[in-house]
């Protein structure tokens, strides 16, 4: 039992930090885009919400990286426990918020190309 709770907790580790090293990477993609998405605005060519969402779902894998990060450095594996797991659904949510500001992003294109016709 000692040595399946050891690989348990090593497991819970890594997926800490997976969450943190992808949650902190998601934040610079977003600010990424979020950049790309003022230049079009900037050029004339679409004006759009999703860079308002995306600075929230920035927000949300900075939440995610932080709480994954607090897990990693809990004292307690109960701690851990229950910091990871919020980590984990805060991550959930900020991936399925990227995915539906990427349709909102694709719908937003082809409503701007098709009125541009």
């Amino acid at each position: 039992m000692g040595s399946d709770g050891n690989n348990k907790t090593k497991l819970e580790e890594d997926i800490c930090i997976h969450i943190f090293t992808v949650s902190s990477a998601m934040v610079g993609v977003c600010l990424t885009v979020i950049g790309l998405i003022r230049v079009v605005i900037t050029l004339g060519k679409a004006d759009t919400l999703a860079d308002d969402l995306l600075a929230s779902d920035a927000l949300l894998f900075l939440t995610s990286c932080l709480l994954s990060y607090a897990a990693l450095r809990a004292r307690s594996l109960r701690r851990m426990h229950r910091i990871e797991r919020a980590a984990d659904v805060v991550f959930i949510v900020a991936m399925v918020m990227m995915t539906a500001i990427c349709g909102f992003i694709t719908y937003s294109i082809s409503v701007s190309s098709s009125a541009g016709h």
